[in-house]
């Protein structure tokens, strides 16, 4: 009982109505490129409350390509095709003022999808122009505490174009989707240790969402009979946890598109879900996530800088979690990470 008193209230901090007897307000919900994979799969998972919870109604603001007007309309027929209770309302539209206006989630995930031979920097210098332009889509037309998911890779510095931008957003606002790699950790770490994938909690990936991140299970837990244990115990092999385990999880996605010839869609769009779902409606308390913020200068980080971190959400808002022991194996492996976001913003900054 008190655990759905708790829901309720956190519920309410966000979304005051919820404890009065009133209709709810629906949220906005904005999904770009919503005619690719991604947004195909993430749509009716908004609609169905895994994003926001099993009582919040939602209007779906879709946007796509002119190109895509006809699969964008598609997406739109099925959706009210599905006869979703929670769902008030779709727009489709390749108009970005019409998409954003009012929004008070934002999930970014269209973009310049990388291609065969493409270098990192050539992919920036395609996507730096799509954020540019969405960021200041965002500022004139998005609610104002509008809260923003960036997706589309390079997902750290396309959050970074947006930020710099979309200065009536706030910086806090403004995510990138770390929690793919995130629960691709946990879900190695279950696999390794053959339990249940909900009884893994507090992996963390540190920085870019590139094959520089470091997946560290070594802060990680496993819930048994005995009590929270950690996973360096459990496991017992140091060089899986510093190889095999960070390896696998660094280039899961490469190995998702060898195996079915196209990207993480399922995934991704269930990964999206999840770090909204708890940056609004809060983390379990002793657990934390990890997301692509804006660096304040914690773990020696830049400021500015949108890195992976191990955080807990509250009423809203994420806190980077204070504290943890780096040691040296780790801290190499977070500023290798951070030697390529230097880098990838000198590109961005050149082209801007």
């Amino acid at each position: 009982m008190s655990s759905s008193i708790s829901l309720l209230q956190r519920l309410a901090r966000w979304r005051p109505w919820v404890l009065r007897d009133e209709p709810k307000q629906a949220v906005k919900v904005l999904v770009t490129g919503a005619a690719g994979q991604i947004g195909y799969a993430i749509v009716a998972m908004i609609a169905r409350g895994q994003m926001l919870g099993p009582e919040q109604p939602v209007v779906l603001h879709m946007l796509g390509l002119p190109r895509a007007a006809d699969a964008l309309n598609g997406v739109r027929m099925e959706l009210i095709d599905a006869a979703l209770p929670l769902l008030r309302g779709v727009v489709a539209t390749s108009n970005e003022a019409e998409a954003f206006k009012g929004v008070n989630v934002a999930i970014l995930i269209g973009g310049w999808p990388r291609k065969e031979g493409m270098k990192r920097k050539d992919l920036i210098a395609k996507n730096v122009p799509i954020y540019k332009s969405q960021a200041s889509a965002l500022q004139q037309h998005a609610a104002p505490n509008c809260k923003v998911l960036v997706v589309a890779n390079p997902a750290n510095t396309n959050a970074l174009v947006l930020k710099e931008f979309a200065g009536g957003i706030p910086a806090k606002n403004i995510t990138c989707l770390m929690r793919l790699d995130h629960n691709r950790a946990l879900g190695q770490i279950a696999e390794k240790l053959n339990v249940p994938v909900s009884d893994v909690k507090n992996a963390i990936i540190w920085g870019n969402h590139s094959s520089t991140q470091f997946p560290d299970a070594s802060h990680a837990t496993i819930r048994t009979e005995l009590g929270e244990r950690p996973v360096t115990e459990l496991v017992a092999d140091e060089k899986w946890l510093r190889e095999e385990f960070v390896s696998t999880v660094q280039q899961r996605g490469a190995a998702v598109i060898k195996a079915r010839k196209q990207s993480s869609s399922l995934s991704a769009a269930s990964a999206a879900c999840d770090h909204v779902r708890d940056w609004i409606l809060g983390t379990p308390k002793g657990t934390w996530v990890s997301m692509g913020v804006c660096s304040d200068g914690s773990y020696g980080i830049p400021e500015g800088t949108f890195f992976s971190f191990p955080v807990t959400c509250d009423k809203g808002e994420w806190s980077i979690v204070q504290g943890l022991q780096i040691d040296d194996f780790a801290r190499s492996k977070m500023e290798a990470s951070t030697s390529e976001l230097k880098e990838e913003k000198a590109v961005a900054i050149n082209i801007l």
